[in-house]
């Protein structure tokens, strides 16, 4: 995921001011505007300008992707670990849904965000605001259920009036069985009630910090096993680690590369568990001496197998 310059969008350095920030908008959004514009490239370039004042016309936005422009390398491929996750922003459950707005926002935006980083509408009853928050949790977590410290980046204000990136740290009970994608409600964390206002709630949206080995859908989870040329072939016992375990699995004689087996309810727990699906992967160890390359010439020779037979290759 590339990084988005949204100050060099609005072509606005990055100390511009609120004033500036808009006024470079509103005269853009002109240029571009698809009823005014019919260039082809206008409706796209039209649509980056909104994305880009949404989050720099919001001062707790401009401090979140202040603070994440500032861990991101210039160039880098691949951004730093968690840059998505851990800020809080106003706005309860309700924010992550519905559009902002401008229309369809970005991937980099939404990541960062939460799904379309709309706020929730206020209602009746006069209470404090909600707040919500994404982080990232292990998956051992989701199937043990656990106890964890959340650090969060809470935007306020300095003696100066501008908005700047406070910590906080909050213990959180991670249930058995959550999520990804799931709203965990803390009740009263959300903004501070005035007069006799009860304070608002935080929502925090789960998702799963990336793993080498697993790979979550759902309440299903895959994992891509190394198996050797002759379990394939013959069958095998193996053991496969599961996030929170190991359970011995039995490999069938003649499976192929890519083969599926699933192990029934060992996904993530739930009143109806998810399963964990092996994928295999033929791994072909290399003829480390003379005497292992004759044996795989002598397997050739016996089995006299051409696997490119579908394709009319001889």
């Amino acid at each position: 995921m590339k990084f988005k310059d949204y100050y060099q969008t609005l072509g606005v350095p990055r100390e511009a001011s609120a004033d500036d920030i808009k006024h470079a908008y509103r005269r853009l959004a002109r240029k571009y505007h698809p009823d005014l514009n019919k260039e082809p490239e206008a409706e796209a370039r039209f649509k980056e300008l909104g994305e880009a004042y949404e989050v720099l016309k919001d001062p707790e936005k401009r401090a979140a992707y202040d603070d994440v422009g500032k861990r991101w390398q210039p160039g880098a491929e691949q951004p730093p670990a968690g840059w998505d996750s851990g800020y809080e922003f106003r706005g309860g459950e309700d924010a992550f849904a519905g559009a902002g707005g401008f229309g369809e926002h970005s991937d980099f935006f939404e990541a960062l965000f939460g799904h379309r980083g709309a706020r929730a509408q206020r209602r009746a009853p006069p209470r404090a605001q909600d707040h919500h928050a994404k982080v990232l949790i292990d998956l051992v977590d989701a199937y043990r259920g656990a106890q964890r410290g959340i650090r969060l980046q809470v935007p306020t204000l300095d003696a100066q009036g501008h908005v700047v990136l406070s910590e906080r740290t909050l213990d959180v009970a991670i249930p058995a069985g959550v999520r990804e994608g799931q709203h965990l409600r803390l009740a009263g964390q959300g903004a501070p009630g005035f007069d006799s206002a009860p304070p608002g709630d935080l929502y925090l949206e789960i998702h799963f910090q990336p793993h080498p080995l697993y790979r979550v859908d759902g309440r299903d989870v895959y994992l891509d096993l190394p198996v050797a040329p002759w379990e394939a072939a013959l069958g095998a016992n193996v053991d496969v680690p599961l996030p929170a375990g190991s359970v011995q699995m039995s490999i069938p004689a003649g499976s192929g590369q890519g083969r599926k087996l699933r192990l029934k309810g060992k996904g993530i727990p739930g009143k109806t568990p998810g399963d964990l699906y092996v994928v295999l992967q033929i791994v072909v160890p290399p003829p480390a001496s003379d005497v292992q390359r004759e044996a795989w010439r002598e397997l050739a020779r016996q089995a006299a197998f051409n696997p490119r037979t579908d394709m009319g290759a001889k």
